[in-house]
């Protein structure tokens, strides 16, 4: 049978083929059609050519899979074309069929690089077989040649992800020397790769890490048990630039041990360790930098209350062991909060840390300073000897700090007031010695400030005092009803008309009756209560108006003084106009006092609120002026509509030339400023006539009334006579 004798087609073998392009290349139409239906199939596109420059023209294009050549073409032979096909570089299978029985023919064909010889007489099995082997062994060098350049590209990225690493990699032989290092050792240690090399792994290792880390150098194991995120330290080259940034960097190390490739299930010799090293320096600074931050103060880098604790509990048990005595000391900084309130919060910040180096200066090598908040400080004082070595070091720290500190171009006398408790004596345990020390201050506060005092058992019933009127101010501003305001009215010498009425909060404690706001105020402040109380008072305010409006007073000034806490506040000039809107109150009509010492604060932000505040309608008072830091710059800034004279100076008028001369000063300058002007505190016809003679006209005090609960103030309004009162 030969391969012309179409008979039928056999079976085909399994192939590996997914799609291949084919050839046949003969001068015969018969043969040509005979090998196409032959080798047809599904995946298969079979082309013709009937001579040699048809077969080149098709093989250019370089689509070919599997040529099916004859020798003997009318043109051009077999064998040039594939010649023609080495020479172009075209990789095409070819697989020669030739009616030619010589032995040279082969070989000549095989020399060419014709895959398989066949003779036209042979069996169409044999035909099948030869291009399934053809087409198989084509794929598999396809897929060989895929492998290969997977693996060359593999090693390309992998010695590129090894170069680029942010971490250093390395190989190292049994003795620990290096064998490999790629290039990002230069930027962490400052070493270029090549230095190196052939240097023992100690070399780059802080000494104080090398005994706890070299089985890691030197390990052997592999997987899971192999060493893994170790933490050590690496040395910097110290004559590279790098130094110049630190003499090491923390990193953490993982390494395994390095075998000879071997069949599957042995293991090989071991040749040495390979690691990773992964700079965590930035990471252990931010670390230690968040540990700092939990037991330090921030400003001053001193301790801070969970540190002091810590070493106060430990000095305990050191002083119960030895029997000895120690001390707490708890310092408060006087008047600090009118610093703050006066020069801003970058001065006063200033002046605690430089308080803080000054009583630091004063204490003993084994002895602890620490912040415990504001302008809070505590001391300890352990292994004391005698009760008096306290006094000395008291008085050390109080001569220090009566030098005056210079902050800002601005000199502080800062003094503070200082409590001191002792163990066992006072307390057992440490948080019981520092509330009797803050006892101790406070009562030294209580009678003055800029002093110390030792706690007294009798201490505790005035701290206990204070600390219950915090907590029945705090139930208080919950239940809002145990306040009550008074107004005190605010008159014109002249016509005896009440212009306005100072509005004055009242606490009427359920048992302890009337309480004064020297009282409660300023702890209303400390403990930020004041902005629920100063909400109260507005709204409170507000309704009387409209009270009194619907009475026909509706001509007089509210006078509402606000805490300097209030403007720190971004919703400030919101809980101002609210009430306002709420109850029908023109703006011009509500008068706000601040402090002297609030214009001191944040210049540019206090005149921004300020302002806002002018553009609603509302007044503006400067309280208590001439008491504190007065300006002729900030009564220019500032829009303020009032200045009121305080009434330490109206006190003393007839008795002090000073007081008359201050008064007269304050009224010429309100005049040029084109304020109008009150005083406070006039309590005799003779302080009325000096005031109206100084240009004053505008008064409050108990001359006319004192400060009224609501009903009392509307029968006074209704009964004052309409004339002066005891003016000329």
């Amino acid at each position: 049978m030969n391969a012309i004798s179409i008979l039928g087609v056999p079976d085909k073998p399994q192939s590996l083929e997914t799609g291949c392009h084919l050839l046949i290349v003969d001068d015969e139409a018969r043969f040509r059609t005979a090998y196409k239906t032959l080798l047809a199939h599904e995946q298969r596109v079979i082309e013709e050519a009937e001579n040699g420059q048809e077969a080149l023209s098709k093989l250019k294009e370089g689509t070919i899979d599997l040529v099916i050549l004859d020798l003997k073409l009318p043109d051009i032979s077999g064998l040039e074309i594939m010649e023609w096909l080495t020479a172009n570089k075209i990789n095409t299978t070819v697989i020669v069929f030739s009616a030619d029985k010589s032995i040279n023919s082969a070989i000549h064909a095989l020399r060419h690089r014709a895959f398989e010889f066949l003779r036209k007489d042979c069996d169409p099995d044999d035909m099948l077989l030869a291009v399934e082997r053809a087409l198989n062994h084509r794929q598999r060098d396809k897929e060989h040649a895929s492998i290969s350049a997977q693996l060359k590209h593999s090693e390309r990225l992998h010695r590129f992800l090894v170069e680029q690493s942010p971490d250093i990699i390395f190989t190292l032989n049994k003795e620990g020397f290096f064998t490999f290092m790629n290039g990002r050792v230069y930027s962490l240690l400052g070493y270029e790769a090549d230095e190196l090399i052939g240097k023992h792994y100690s070399l780059i290792v802080d000494p104080r890490d090398y005994l706890h880390v070299q089985y890691a150098f030197k390990e052997r194991r592999v997987g899971l048990r192999a060493t893994s995120n170790k933490e050590v330290r690496f040395r910097v080259n110290p004559v590279s630039p790098k130094a110049s940034s630190g003499s090491e960097i923390t990193v953490i190390l993982s390494t395994q041990g390095v075998y000879e490739a071997q069949d599957i299930g042995q293991t090989g010799r071991f040749v040495g360790t390979a690691g990773v090293a992964r700079d965590i320096s930035e990471r252990k600074r931010a670390e230690e930098t968040i540990a700092f931050q939990a037991f330090h103060d921030l400003l001053t880098k001193l301790p801070n209350r969970n540190l002091f604790m810590d070493r106060l509990e430990m000095a305990i048990v050191e002083a119960s062991r030895r029997k000895e005595k120690l001390a707490v000391m708890f310092f408060d900084l006087d008047r600090f909060k009118l610093v703050n309130d006066t020069y801003g919060h970058p001065v006063g910040d200033q002046l605690l840390r430089e308080f803080a180096a000054r009583v630091r200066k004063c204490l003993r090598n084994g002895d602890t300073l620490a912040r415990q908040g504001g302008d809070e400080f505590t001391v300890l004082l352990p292994s004391l000897a005698h009760r008096d070595d306290i006094a000395v070091i008291a008085e050390k720290i109080q001569a220090e700090l009566h030098k005056p500190f210079r902050v800002s171009d601005t000199q502080f006398l800062a003094t503070t007031s200082i409590g001191v408790a002792v163990y066992p004596d006072d307390a057992t345990n440490a948080a019981e010695l520092i509330r009797c020390a803050d006892m101790a201050m406070y009562q030294v506060k209580g009678q003055g400030k800029n002093g110390c005092a030792a706690f007294l058992p009798h201490m505790q019933t005035s701290y206990l005092n204070r600390l219950s009127i915090e907590n029945d101010l705090r139930e208080a501003v919950k239940q809002g009803n145990q306040f009550e305001l008074y107004f005190q009215p605010q008159m014109e010498a002249l016509t005896g008309n009440a212009t306005g009425l100072e509005v004055l909060i009242r606490w009427h404690h359920p048992k302890e009756g009337m309480i004064s706001p020297d009282v409660f105020i300023p702890i209303a402040e400390e403990t930020g209560l004041i902005v629920a109380i100063s909400d109260w008072v507005l709204w409170k305010a507000c309704s009387h108006f409209a009270a009194l409006s619907a009475l026909g007073f509706d001509h007089l000034r509210l006078g509402i003084n606000l805490s300097p806490r209030e403007f720190d506040r971004s919703d400030f000039l919101e809980r101002i106009q609210v009430p306002l809107e709420e109850f029908g109150v023109p703006p011009q009509f509500l008068d706000i006092e601040i402090t002297e010492s609030l214009l001191m604060k944040d210049v540019e932000s206090i005149v921004a609120r300020i302002q806002r505040l002018r553009d609603t309608g509302v007044h503006i008072s400067i309280d208590d002026f001439g008491t504190r830091y007065s300006s002729l710059n900030y009564l220019r800034r500032f829009s303020v509509n009032r200045i009121k004279i305080d009434q330490s100076f109206v006190r003393d008028l007839g008795l002090s030339q000073d007081s008359y001369a201050i008064i007269q000063a304050i009224v010429g300058i309100a005049q040029n400023f084109k304020l109008n002007v009150i005083a406070e505190g006039v309590e005799t016809a003779q302080q009325l006539e000096i005031l109206h003679q100084l240009g004053c006209n505008e008064m409050q005090g108990y001359f006319f009334s004192r400060p009224l609960p609501f009903e009392k103030t509307v029968e006074f309004l209704k009964t004052t006579p309409q004339h002066a009162l005891g003016c000329p």
